[in-house]
């Protein structure tokens, strides 16, 4: 796996990022570096940007490195899950709703009804739903069926021994890390692996992305699902057989961009019409090489060609 992928995602690499992000940002928005404004005085313009925990990390690097485009404009991001972004979208209560699923029809409905406004969608980036286990188990690969048979109510797989698999030490019995039904990571994949049909009960229902991870890292005989952003050294990350197939797909770049891999999906933003003004140029900048940088370094995949080391 390339090495982008990894700790980029955490807290900590967030951290280590931001020098970089700055002078990406300042070097490559195509615009000189900001200033504060000479009035002191004057009131910053605030960007409130909610929603995907898949998104959350990303949204911060984001914000951070606009700093440097735009000093007086301070973009305010927060999580919750995709649902609770298109939900704060509808009160009023943020301006983005970042989402890692597309958004409903009856959503868009729900939205034009109570603010009179539509909902426009803009791509932002790719993801893809990586599938993890713990750094010591033997696992390299698994189907979108045997998947099915783990974490859906008619699935009767609940050991690794089930499905050829000899995890070492008592640790047979499979530990399903699921995520919150708030989730655009939770729908998403009940959509494309369960086919829309109920989770099984019993598994360990996580708030964000990064907790899937952090649990399954200290959990031998894990298996959860989240975005490849979020892959450290202490996981695996297992390459995916799509049905009637008989290759195993990684998680990669290339795959996600060609779509070869089965669990490849798009990162939305959504505002209430066209985005004009701050809000506009913030989500212009996002689509620049100087914003799909980030998107890179987030351990993402840019809308568009970004150079890579």
């Amino acid at each position: 796996m390339k090495s982008w992928f990894r700790g980029i995602g955490s807290v900590a690499g967030i951290g280590a990022t931001m020098v970089a992000l700055t002078v990406l940002a300042a070097e490559k928005s195509g615009k000189p570096e900001a200033r504060a404004p000479k009035d002191a005085k004057a009131k910053k313009v605030v960007i409130s940007n909610g929603g995907s925990d898949t998104m959350v990390n990303l949204a911060q690097m984001w914000a951070e490195a606009y700093r440097q485009v735009s000093a007086d404009v301070s973009v305010e991001v927060s999580g919750g899950g995709s649902g609770v972004g298109i939900r704060d979208l509808m009160q009023g209560m943020t301006q983005i709703a970042n989402c890692s699923r597309e958004i409903e029809g009856t959503e868009r409905d729900l939205i034009r009804k109570k603010t009179g406004k539509d909902a426009f969608e803009t791509v932002v980036g790719y993801d893809a739903i990586a599938i993890y286990v713990h750094k010591d188990n033997p696992a390299e690969s698994i189907s979108m069926e045997q998947l099915a048979a783990i974490f859906s109510a008619e699935g009767t797989v609940e050991r690794w021994s089930q499905i050829g698999v000899s995890v070492p030490g008592q640790y047979d019995r499979i530990i399903r890390v699921s995520r919150q039904n708030s989730s655009g990571t939770y729908l998403y994949f009940r959509d494309r692996v369960l086919r829309k049909k109920d989770f099984k009960l019993g598994s360990c229902d996580m708030s964000g992305s990064k907790d899937v991870v952090e649990l399954v890292a200290r959990t031998r005989g894990a298996i959860g699902y989240s975005g490849m952003g979020y892959a450290t050294t202490h996981v695996k990350m297992l390459r995916i057989r799509p049905a009637k197939s008989t290759e195993d797909i990684a998680p990669t770049v290339e795959n996600v961009q060609n779509r070869k891999y089965p669990l490849a999906r798009a990162l939305y933003m959504y505002t209430l019409d066209k985005p004009e003004g701050h809000l506009g140029s913030y989500i212009e900048w996002i689509l620049t090489p100087a914003g799909q940088q980030v998107v890179r370094m987030a351990g993402y995949v840019p809308v568009a060609g970004v150079s890579h080391p």
